[in-house]
C-alpha cells in the first residue's frame, strides 16, 4: 500500500475490530481530552513498558488529506531520519505512523469510525492536535502512533511536535544546528495534545530586511521573478520562513515591504503560502490584501501646487492621479483595494484583511486625521470585502490595527464594527502602549503588533537581538491577562538574528499558562538544549539570561548618543526640550560608568568564549550564529565606544595617551567586520555570505549622510554604506617632555581637569559613610 493512502483502500478497514485495549500506565477516561504536554513531552529515549518504537516505522498519509500534511509527513521522515540516521518509509507495516486530519483523512477518519482511535477533545477545536498510539488500528497494523489534527494546521503542528520532541530544533536551516543522534526513539502510551491556542492568530512580521536578508536572499535563492524588481523574495525562500513558522506552532505572516511586493515577486507566493497553511497578512500600512508597494512599482503620483491644482499630472494603473490619497484618488484607490480581494478569492488563499489607511511610507494619511474620513474608508473597505467575498462580514477575518496615529482614532472614539478584531501596539520600544478595556469586550477581539526590530524616529534598531526575556515576558503577561487573544504579530525584522525572542513570543501567545515569570530560566534552558544538546544548556541559558539583562540598558546602536532635558523648556509641551547629542556616550566617565558596564560586556563574552569551547565542533556554527556573535560582537562595540570616547576625553586634557585610546577604538572597527567576514564567508560553509552587512556604528553623521542620520542607519539613495566610527577618534602630537595633570573622579563629565580647563579648585567628591 502506498503511502499515501486512498479513501478506498482503508474505508472500514477497521470494521470487525476489537475495541481499543485499555493501555498500561494510562489514565483517562473514555471522552475525555487527551493529557496536556509539553512539546515532545511523550517521547522517550529508552524503553518503555507499552512504548512505541518510532525508529524503522513508516510515516504514512493519505493523498486526500491537505497538501500541507502530505508534506510535513515527509518533513518528519526527513527529521527522524536527521535523529536516528535510519529514513521512514512512507508504505503500511506492522508499525507504523499514521499522519491525518479529522473529516478529511481516510486513515484517521476509518479509524475513528472503527472506535479504534477517540479524537474527544480535539474533534472541532482549532489547531488541536492528537499523538496517541493505537493497538490493532487495521488489518496487518500491529499497533501505529497516530497523530491526528482537529484541522490541517492541527495536524501538522502534531507532526512537528514530534519532530521537536526527538531534538530537532525549529531553526535547524536557519541556524544549522545539528539534532543529538539518537539510536533509540520511543513514543509513551496514551492520549497527547499541547492543547488549543490560546491567541488565534500569531505570526511574524519581516521587515526591515535591508540590507541584510535583503542582500543575502536573492542572491542564495535566486532573484525576485517581477520584471525590474530582482531584490524580491521568491517562493523558495518564503517556503523557508513558511516551515520555521509552523514548526513554532505559528500561523499567521506580514511579508516583506521594503521594496518588496509578495504578491508581484514570485507569482507562486500565495500559492506556496496555501500549500503551507499559512494565513496571510499585510502590515498595519497596507490594506485589503495589497503590499504597499504593489502600488509604488506602478504609480507616479501628481504633482500640486500649494492650491492643490495639478501641475505636473501623474498615473496609475486605474486611471487616476497616483497619489496614494483616498480624498484626491478614491476611484483609482478603491479599485486597487477590489482588486487585492478578488485575488483572495481567485486563489482561495487564507488571509486576515487589514482595513485603514496610512500615509505611503510608513506616515500618517496625507488628507489628514479626521475621524469621518476614517470611518468613510473603512465602510468602503467593508463593503468591498462582502461584494467581492459574496459571503456575510463576519466570515471574512478583518483588523484594524491602532500603530502610531492611528490610535488617535480610537482615543477620539471611533469604533470599528464588532467583528473586526482592533490590534493594540507597542510603543516601538517593547512597550505596549494600550490594552483592551474589559467594559468594551468585542466580537472580533483584540490583538497586539509589538516590536523586537524597529526603523523610524528615535533611532533604528535592527542589528542584533535585544529582547530581554523578563520584559518580554511581562508585556505578553499584561496582554493575556487583558483577554488580548485575537491576534499577535511581531516585528522580527530579517528573522535570523531574533530567533531567542520570536520563539518565545510564539510558545506564550500558545500557552501563556505554561510560563510564569519563575519559568524564564527553565524556558531558556530547554532553547539552549534544543540547539546545543544538554550537556551545556545550563551555562548557556546564563549567558542568554545576561545578554538580555545588559541589552535591555541601551540599544547598541545608541552607544553614541546622550539624552538630556533642557531645563529650560516643560518636555510635555516642547519635544526640543528633549536634547539629543550623538558625538556623546550615554555613560558617565564618573563612578567608571563607562569602564564598568564595558566590564561587564568582557566578561559575559568571555564567559561565552568558554562555553563554545566545550561544544562540540558539529553545534559550533549554530553557536556563533544564535549566541556567539551576537555576544561577542556587541561586547567588541561597547570596548570600541569606551576606547574612542575616552579618546575624545583624553584629546581635550591633552593626555599623551590620546593616541593609543585611537588605536584601540580602530583595531575594535577591524574586529567588528572580521566577526561579520565570519559570520558572512565561514560559518556553514559561507551559507550567509552577505547577511552580516547591518550597519551599527555610524549612526549620527549628518555630514556623510544627509539630515536624517540621527535616526536612519548610514545610507545613501537607499543603500546601506560601511560602518565608520562616529563621532571620529583624535590624535594629538604628543611632546617629548612630559607634564603632570590631574582630573578628579567626577569631574570629567563636567569638562573639568587641572591645571587647564577647570573652573575652580580641584576637590574629590564626598565619600559615602
Amino acid at each position: 500500500m502506498s503511502g499515501r493512502v486512498s479513501r478506498r483502500a482503508v474505508l472500514g478497514a477497521g470494521a470487525g475490530l476489537a475495541a481499543l485495549p485499555a493501555l498500561p500506565g494510562v489514565a483517562w477516561a473514555e471522552g475525555a481530552a487527551p493529557k496536556a504536554t509539553d512539546p515532545g513531552a511523550y517521547l522517550s529515549f529508552s524503553p518503555k513498558p507499552g512504548a512505541f518504537p518510532l525508529v524503522g516505522a513508516p510515516v504514512v498519509v493519505s493523498a486526500e488529506d491537505h497538501p500541507g500534511v502530505v508534506r510535513v509527513a515527509g518533513d518528519l521522515r526527513d527529521d527522524i531520519e536527521r535523529v536516528t540516521g535510519v529514513r521512514p518509509g512512507d508504505s503500511i507495516a506492522r508499525e507504523a505512523v499514521l499522519v491525518g486530519t479529522i473529516g478529511r483523512s481516510p486513515l484517521v477518519d476509518a479509524l475513528i469510525a472503527a472506535g479504534k482511535l477517540d479524537v474527544s477533545g480535539v474533534r472541532g477545536r482549532w489547531e488541536t492536535s492528537l499523538q496517541t498510539v493505537v493497538e490493532h488500528p487495521m488489518p496487518g497494523v500491529e499497533r501505529a502512533l497516530v497523530i491526528a489534527g482537529s484541522d490541517p494546521r492541527g495536524t501538522i503542528f502534531g507532526a512537528y511536535d514530534v519532530s521537536y520532541g526527538i531534538g530537532v530544533s525549529p531553526w535547524y536551516w536557519w541556524d544549522d544546528a545539528p539534532p543529538v543522534h539518537r539510536d533509540e526513539v520511543y513514543v509513551l502510551p496514551g492520549r497527547f495534545s499541547q492543547g488549543t491556542p490560546a491567541v488565534k492568530y500569531r505570526g511574524v512580521f519581516i521587515n526591515d530586511e535591508n540590507p541584510a536578508l535583503g542582500t543575502w536572499a536573492p542572491k542564495y535563492f535566486g532573484p525576485g521573478k517581477a520584471p525590474g524588481h530582482p531584490g524580491g523574495f521568491n517562493a523558495d525562500f518564503w517556503e523557508k520562513v513558511f516551515e520555521v513558522l509552523l514548526r513554532l506552532k505559528g500561523n499567521y505572516l506580514w511579508p516583506a515591504v521594503w521594496g518588496r511586493a509578495f504578491a508581484e515577486d514570485d507569482p507562486e507566493n500565495h500559492a506556496r503560502a496555501k500549500e503551507y497553511g499559512i494565513v496571510m497578512g499585510t502590515s498595519h500600512e497596507a490594506p485589503m490584501m495589497r503590499g504597499i508597494e504593489e502600488w509604488n512599482r506602478h504609480a507616479v503620483p501628481a504633482v500640486r501646487d500649494s492650491s492643490g491644482k495639478i501641475v505636473t499630472p501623474g498615473r496609475d494603473p486605474y486611471g487616476g492621479t497616483g497619489e496614494w490619497s483616498y480624498r484626491r484618488n478614491a476611484e483609482a484607490i478603491k479599485a486597487y483595494w477590489r482588486d487585492g480581494i478578488r485575488r483572495m478569492v481567485d486563489q482561495d488563499f487564507e488571509g486576515v484583511v487589514t482595513l485603514g489607511m496610512r500615509g505611503n511610507g510608513d506616515t500618517s494619511l496625507p488628507d489628514g486625521d479626521g475621524i469621518e474620513l476614517m470611518r468613510e474608508i473603512i465602510e468602503t473597505q467593508r463593503r468591498i470585502i462582502a461584494e467581492v467575498t459574496g459571503r456575510p462580514l463576519g466570515e471574512t477575518p478583518q483588523v484594524w490595527t491602532l500603530y502610531k496615529e492611528v490610535q488617535r482614532y480610537w482615543d477620539r472614539g471611533l469604533r470599528a464594527p464588532d467583528d473586526v478584531t482592533v490590534v493594540l501596539t507597542d510603543d516601538n520600544w517593547g512597550n505596549i502602549r494600550k490594552h483592551p478595556d474589559p467594559a468594551e469586550p468585542r466580537g472580533g477581539g483584540y490583538g497586539l503588533y509589538y516590536h523586537f526590530d524597529y526603523v523610524g524616529a528615535g533611532r533604528n534598531y535592527k542589528w542584533v537581538d535585544t529582547a530581554n526575556l523578563a520584559g518580554l515576558w511581562d508585556q505578553l503577561h499584561q496582554a493575556h491577562a487583558y483577554g488580548n487573544h485575537g491576534l499577535w504579530v511581531t516585528n522580527v525584522g530579517d528573522l535570523k538574528g531574533n530567533e531567542l525572542p520570536t520563539e518565545f513570543f510564539l510558545n506564550y501567545a500558545w500557552n501563556p499558562e505554561r510560563w510564569g515569570l519563575d519559568d524564564l530560566e527553565a524556558w531558556e534552558r530547554r532553547y539552549a538544549r534544543q540547539n546545543f544538546g544538554p550537556a551545556q544548556a545550563g551555562a548557556i541559558a546564563a549567558v542568554l539570561a545576561e545578554y538580555g539583562q545588559l541589552q535591555a540598558r541601551r540599544k547598541p546602536e545608541l552607544l553614541n548618543r546622550r539624552i538630556t532635558l533642557d531645563p529650560a523648556k516643560d518636555p510635555a509641551k516642547e519635544e526640543s526640550a528633549v536634547v539629543y547629542d550623538d558625538q556623546e556616550t550615554p555613560f558617565s566617565f564618573g563612578h567608571r560608568e563607562l569602564e564598568r558596564v564595558t566590564d561587564e560586556w568582557r566578561k559575559l563574552a568571555k564567559a561565552a568564549e568558554r562555553v563554545g569551547r566545550r561544544l562540540p565542533a558539529r553545534v559550533r556554527d549554530a553557536w556563533f550564529e544564535l549566541v556567539g556573535y551576537q555576544v561577542q560582537a556587541t561586547a567588541n562595540l561597547y570596548a570600541l565606544r569606551e576606547a574612542e570616547f575616552t579618546n575624545l576625553l583624553y584629546a581635550a586634557q591633552g593626555r599623551a595617551a590620546t593616541n593609543d585610546r585611537a588605536a584601540e577604538a580602530e583595531a575594535g572597527l577591524e574586529r567588528d567586520f572580521a566577526l561579520a567576514r565570519r559570520f558572512n564567508t565561514q560559518v556553514a560553509g559561507g551559507k550567509w555570505d552577505g547577511f552580516q552587512t547591518q550597519p551599527h556604528i555610524g549612526y549620527g553623521d549628518v555630514e556623510r549622510y544627509g539630515p536624517n542620520a540621527g535616526w536612519q542607519q548610514p545610507e545613501k539613495d537607499n543603500v546601506a554604506l560601511p560602518d565608520e566610527i562616529f563621532p571620529k577618534v583624535k590624535r594629538l602630537e604628543v611632546p617629548e617632555g612630559a607634564a603632570m595633570g590631574v582630573s578628579v573622579d567626577g569631574s570629567e563629565d563636567a569638562g573639568e581637569w587641572w591645571p587647564g580647563g577647570a573652573s575652580g579648585a580641584a576637590a574629590l567628591p564626598v565619600f559615602s559613610p
